[in-house]
């Protein structure tokens, strides 16, 4: 059960759209399904009440109130849906579900005689209107403090009591969402999001690894985004605001967001505590020749960057795993500039997943619990070395560094999601485990060569070494090697342990280790999951051909991940389904 409070100062605008087709001529049967007394008039249902007389009624104390002591937005609007999911409710439920959301408003509290005037207007089968007038009886402004958050909290009771969907409850930290009105225009204009989105993704992207204000404000500028900056007597910005570039309203001038109707840790404030406490200087390494991977292979600028962001975000698993909440809260937020990072720098094949990535874990970088601002865990300098490193490109170099770093990335989105879900963070969880399904299809968009020239590989070994690797697979996984060797990714499988065995590695003491990680049971492909992790506790190197065989016939546990080892020609990578490590 959705609730959304909106406010206005038309009394008779809003009644003649809620009793009107609608826009799109969505709107059958409208009525009343509630009011303050159970007698207010019914342009819907009876033919002798018209719009003019249900709105004297509703402001009737308005007018009372008087000119001087006028309210400029004395209307208040909640329309409360139901999940899609949900039965059908009964109009006498209906009818108790608007006299439950009015009383937890404030506007009419349960048993209080001057309580405002107000209807409920059902016009579809899954949704109701509910249209106040914020005076009360005795002519004083009802205390609506808080209104949302007391009408969420008791949506959330009314779901359970009767059986609906249960969906998360706020927390006061959820980005503002778009108006209907913002939504229309945007279909109006053939757009698929609206301004406010746009500039969301705008202001997130310009902010990603910025080291300075001045930096980000030249990348919003550069952006093509209009910036209208607030600057005091002293010179000093003490504001912004953003536009796109030729939207207007009705007076002709440019429709501005301030940064806190894009998202609340968007505000000027807190975008200079970020850039303060966790500067990306000096993160950013200078292009340089390409390094070289295999035999007349050199390594792009944008796979450099994802390989060294992936450092990071490895390291940044740690956090999440360690006692100090506040510093794993900064992780989270910093994590969501990496997002934006991608989604700026990716190939139109990925950018769609990427930018739905980004946007769903826009929520879950937020919290109440306070980022610490006192360290610098290099998570913003890995976003700064993604941008700085430019466009991807579908080579399989590149392809290869990108499905690295979504691997690892994956592991970080769900092991936040894990830490909010402790804490009883049950939106931000929620939005974390959304992130993570777009980042899993994006993974596989930029894994499917590599992974397909490490199962080529593994389907030319030397018989002879390929059943030395099924023959490590049944000693170390005895009750499911059946399985596992059916499987399509078992030949990169055998790939990866034959390149192991050669540089001295015990194949079933990998796999054995590989499988004690953590659990595999909701991994989509056991196989590509114990492919990577056998990359990884060998510490593979990029180019096998060039491998010095380490005689050491048990591998040592992995240190801290440091680049995933990969072969820019076609070596796997972690897969979007491998789970976090311990």
């Amino acid at each position: 059960m959705v609730p959304n409070v909106t406010r206005g100062s038309r009394t008779y605008g809003l009644l003649a759209y809620l009793y009107g087709p609608g826009r799109r001529d969505e709107h059958t049967d409208p009525h009343l399904v509630a009011s303050w007394d159970g007698f207010a008039p019914d342009p819907g249902r009876d033919p002798a009440a018209n719009l003019k007389q249900l709105q004297s009624a509703l402001d009737l104390r308005v007018d009372q109130r008087g000119t001087r002591r006028a309210l400029k937005k004395h209307v208040w609007h909640c329309s409360v849906r139901l999940s899609p999911e949900d039965r059908d409710l009964s109009p006498e439920e209906w009818a108790e579900a608007a006299r439950r959301v009015v009383a937890a408003a404030g506007i009419a509290p349960e048993g209080d005689p001057d309580g405002c005037r107000w209807v409920a207007v059902r016009h579809a089968q899954d949704h109701i209107h509910i249209a106040a007038t914020i005076v009360r009886g005795d002519l004083r402004k009802a205390d609506i403090e808080n209104d949302y958050s007391r009408v969420q909290a008791e949506c959330r009771k009314i779901e359970k009591e009767w059986s609906l969907r249960q969906l998360n409850p706020g927390d006061g930290t959820k980005a503002k969402e778009p108006t209907n009105q913002e939504k229309h225009k945007a279909t109006r204009l053939g757009r698929e999001d609206t301004s406010r989105q746009l500039l969301r993704d705008a202001v997130r992207q310009a902010l990603a690894g910025a080291n300075s204000e001045e930096e980000f404000f030249a990348r919003l500028e550069t952006a093509g985004v209009l910036v209208n900056r607030k600057i005091g007597p002293s010179g000093d910005t003490l504001g912004y605001s953003v536009a796109v570039p030729g939207e207007r309203d009705a007076a002709g001038r440019p429709v501005y967001f301030g940064g806190y109707r894009l998202a609340p840790d968007l505000t000027l404030p807190k975008i200079r505590r970020r850039l303060a406490a966790a500067p990306a200087t000096g993160a950013v390494e200078e292009p340089q020749a390409p390094s070289a991977g295999r035999a007349g292979e050199r390594r792009s600028a944008p796979a450099r960057a994802r390989y060294a962001a992936t450092v990071v975000v490895d390291e940044a698993l740690d956090v999440l795993d360690g006692q100090d909440d506040q510093a794993a809260a900064a992780v989270i937020a910093d994590t969501g500039e990496v997002l934006d990072a991608l989604a700026g720098t990716a190939l139109p094949a990925q950018k769609a997943q990427l930018l739905a990535a980004a946007r769903a874990y826009e929520r879950a970088s937020r919290s109440h619990t306070r980022a610490a601002r006192d360290a610098n865990f290099g998570v913003r300098s890995a976003a700064r070395q993604i941008l700085a490193g430019g466009y991807t490109t579908n080579r399989a170099p590149d392809a290869t560094a990108a499905a690295t770093l979504l691997a690892a990335l994956l592991l970080l989105v769900l092991a936040s999601s894990s830490w909010h879900a402790e804490r009883g963070h049950r939106q931000q969880a929620a939005a974390a485990r959304a992130a993570a399904d777009h980042l899993r299809t994006a993974y596989r968009q930029a894994a499917n060569r590599p992974m397909a020239a490490l199962r080529q590989r593994g389907q030319l070994l030397p018989q002879p070494v390929r059943q030395r690797q099924e023959q490590a697979l049944r000693r170390a996984a005895p009750g499911e090697a059946g399985r596992l060797l059916a499987e399509p990714e078992f030949d990169a499988l055998a790939a990866a342990l034959a390149e192991a065995e050669a540089a001295g590695h015990d194949p079933q003491a990998l796999l054995e280790q590989a499988r004690a990680w953590r659990e595999l049971g909701s991994a989509d492909s056991v196989t590509a999951v114990l492919t990577w992790r056998v990359r990884h506790l060998a510490q593979l190197p990029v180019s096998a051909r060039r491998q010095t065989p380490n005689r050491t016939t048990k591998p040592a546990a992995p240190a801290v991940a440091g680049t995933h080892p990969v072969d820019p020609a076609g070596a796997t990578v972690p897969p979007a389904d491998s789970p976090r490590r311990r």
